[in-house]
């Protein structure tokens, strides 16, 4: 419907009519206003699947929901890296929302992984805003085709569960900008999500939901936000100041309580109306953007989309480990252990779970295999060792030729609502992984966990697979891999760290009281291990293939560029080996001889190329003022420092097997005031500075007593203390000078 359509229909409304517009009407519905011919509109949890409420509602999956779908989740959809498939899903999605009608569905999720702890991991992308952005910008594409809605969520600084809704995440600008926004900020400017879904927690004191600097200043004036902003289910915590910040709907409505607030301050003349009628302008908007673009031939065909789960789910698979065991020989005596091998664990706890309408195991997708036999291992109700299950796994270990392990995280260990206090798999499965390898040394670990897991058996098992929560196929998917059928081509998006205590956040991440310091700012994931050099058990962007892959003839189309060019980067990369694989060519951009504190390396682009034997294969990347800048807190803005920066291509961030340097300089000058504390060596920089300094200088070394060998005053020295002298210092170190002379200095520097 036109803007000018709904303006008119808005100014039909009456005062209340409009404040009920903007409360849901129940746990999934907008309102409807049947005299003006208004629909009530439904919107579903689902970032990895549809998880419609068709009677009882509620936000934390209590209730049942219709069967459906359950894709991968996000921890397993961000390591396929595969722009182009997380589309086709998104398509998928958004077919079955059309079929379903549904309007919105709610998702993606787009929250940083600051700590492994965060129990809703699971749900979100990656610890890097590029990655995470970037695959919610492919997610939203594809939904989008479809003409149905998507919530990106939630913002903003949501990255713990512990008092989520009254916790404040104090953050300092920088560290918003180059990490929390950024997550979002591509996705919202380049694909335009129909609403945004604001978080609990407050931003430096300030509820999100009532937070007009990012709901507005950021969002909407910045970012060119078009739709609506919805609260998370009972985020609204005033509604009167929300709406002036710029939350539109709240969700779920509070049976008129909060409309009565609303009316009450129109009449008062404490809410201008019109930020009212804007509020409902763009609800309507999205409303009879999903009601004029139904498909009425949309069909939800569950077989169709399992079968694409699956082929979603191979690819966000991470070999972490090969000791030349895998792929398996599919006649070989092999020993499937563990009850995930019989009953995966495949999605994670709360909101997004999904009603799946079929799952298939590794057991059921090796059913008729006579050559493979199956010990439940462990019970995952809770962490207890149970001897006779173990004792079980190890006959059967011992029999076989090769034991696969699938082990992991059970439902209870992560979920929305809570955080983990630990980063342990639980006792009972490391010791019968311990128990396995004492009598099979050709072992296989396979992994179902939505966030990073300690591995203290790493060393004694041959094999490790990352299959995260994969989606109801996750068990096609693992034997596809296991036997070859696949080449797997899955990387991390997060560093998976030896122990807990390494992680940045580790000291601060619970916060006291309902206060949370971000204390590490910048330095999240990959970006404080490669910093600090330190060993971690798997890197960001790792991940095995069971061919090889060899990177040559990297070029760039400039090596000196201002803030304002744009540069490509090109890089072959072959196939040497004999199968076909995929591969994720990372580039990271590292600054050199910088005076900004800043990552050694941060992710600027990923591509993924598939390529048969032999094949090679250019990939190219389009690096512009982003990927240079860091956000400058004196101009408020993102700024580039001019000096020399590495370019380079990894295979992961910690191995990076190609570089190029180039200069970047920059064309805006940060205005900059000196008084009588600035220090001679911030001067020394200014070129326009020495020109008026240099005099003064001079003046400076004559009245020292200066040896080349010993003295009292050596040149190292003397150049040190001047560097690091405040002018206001001249007056008692140079003979004859006055304030007076120099404050006129200072003006010819400044002016």
């Amino acid at each position: 419907m036109e803007i000018n359509k709904i303006k008119e229909l808005v100014s039909q409304m009456t005062l209340e009519e409009k404040a009920s517009l903007t409360s849901g009407a129940d746990f999934w519905h907008t309102e409807s206003i049947e005299r003006l011919g208004i629909k009530k509109s439904m919107v579903s949890d689902g970032p990895h699947g549809l998880r419609k409420q068709e009677v009882k509602g509620d936000h934390l999956g209590l209730n049942d929901s219709i069967e459906a779908v359950c894709f991968p989740a996000g921890c397993a959809l961000a390591a396929s890296f595969n722009k182009d498939l997380v589309t086709k899903m998104g398509e998928a999605l958004g077919n079955e929302c059309q079929a379903e009608g549904v309007s919105v569905i709610l998702g993606p999720a787009v929250n940083i992984k600051r700590s492994p702890l965060c129990g809703r991991n699971f749900e979100y992308y990656s610890e890097d805003p590029l990655v995470a952005s970037e695959i919610a910008s492919a997610m939203i594409k594809g939904v989008q085709s479809k003409n149905v809605g998507t919530s990106i969520k939630h913002f903003l600084a949501n990255n713990q569960e512990h008092r989520r809704m009254s916790s404040s995440s104090e953050v300092d600008e920088r560290t918003l900008r180059e990490i929390y926004l950024a997550a979002f900020e591509g996705a919202v400017v380049k694909e335009k999500p129909w609403t945004v879904m604001c978080s609990y927690n407050k931003i430096n004191g300030v509820y999100a939901a009532e937070n007009k600097k990012y709901l507005t200043d950021v969002l909407r004036n910045e970012w060119g936000f078009d739709g609506y902003v919805v609260s998370d289910w009972g985020a609204v915590n005033n509604r009167v100041k929300d709406l002036e910040a710029g939350l539109d709907l709240e969700m779920p409505g509070t049976g008129g309580v909060n409309d009565r607030f609303i009316v009450e301050a129109v009449k008062n003349g404490s809410l201008d109306e019109e930020i009212l009628n804007n509020a409902c302008e763009r609800i309507l908007n999205i409303v009879y953007r999903f009601e004029e673009n139904r498909d009425s031939n949309a069909v939800f065909d569950r077989d169709l989309d399992h079968e694409l789960a699956r082929k979603v789910a191979e690819e966000t698979i991470v070999l972490m480990k090969n000791d030349s065991i895998l792929p398996l020989d599919k006649n070989d005596k092999i020993a499937f252990i563990g009850k995930f091998a019989a009953k995966p664990r495949y999605q994670g706890g709360g909101s997004s779970h999904i009603n799946s309408h079929k799952v298939v195991s590794a057991m059921d997708e090796v059913k008729g295999m006579e050559n493979i036999t199956y010990a439940q291992g462990y019970i995952d109700e809770k962490d207890e060792i149970v001897e006779e299950l173990i004792n079980e796994a190890v006959e059967a270990a011992k029999k076989s030729k090769i034991a696969v392990v699938f082990a992991g995280l059970p439902d209870n260990f992560e979920s929305e609502g809570y955080d983990r206090t630990h980063m342990k798999m639980p006792n009972c499965q490391n010791a019968l992984i311990d128990a396995v390898c004492k009598v099979q040394p050709n072992t296989v670990v396979v992994l179902h966990n939505g966030s990073p897991v300690e591995m203290p058996w790493k060393d004694k098992v041959k094999g490790i697979v990352e299959a995260y929560l994969g989606g109801q196929a996750i068990g096609s998917a693992v034997v596809d891999i296991l036997f070859g059928k696949v080449n797997p081509s899955g990387k991390l998006p997060e560093t998976f760290p030896l122990k807990l205590e390494d992680n940045p956040s580790y000291l601060y991440y619970f916060g006291e009281g309902d206060k949370v310091e971000y204390r590490e700012g910048v330095f999240v994931g990959y970006r404080y291990y490669e910093t600090k050099k330190m060993d971690v058990l798997f890197p960001f962007g790792h991940g095995l293939s069971y061919t090889n892959f060899e990177y040559s003839n990297i070029t760039i189309s400039d090596d000196h560029i201002k803030d304002t060019d744009t540069v490509t980067v090109t890089v072959d990369v072959t196939n040497t080996g004999d199968v076909f694989g995929k591969e994720v060519v990372q580039l990271y951009v590292s600054p050199k001889n910088n005076k900004i504190i800043r990552p050694v390396k941060e992710l600027k682009g990923f591509e993924k190329i598939a390529l048969e034997p032999g094949e090679t294969k250019t990939v190219s990347f389009i690096l512009n003022k982003r990927s240079f800048a860091y956000w400058n807190m004196e101009i408020h803005d993102w700024h580039v420092e001019s000096g020399k920066y590495d370019i380079l291509i990894g295979k992961s961030v910690s191995d990076i097997v190609l570089s190029r340097e180039i200069s970047v300089t920059s064309t805006v000058r940060i205005p900059k005031t000196y008084t009588l504390d600035s220090i001679f060596g911030d001067l020394m920089e200014d070129e326009k500075a020495m020109a008026v300094l240099n005099p003064l200088l001079g003046q400076f070394g004559n009245s020292l007593n200066v040896s080349e060998e010993g003295g009292a005053i050596n040149s190292q020295m003397l150049e040190s203390m001047i560097k690091n002298m405040p002018i206001r210092a001249l007056l008692g170190f140079v003979p004859n000078i006055e304030l007076e002379y120099i404050y006129n200095i200072l003006d010819k520097i400044n002016n």
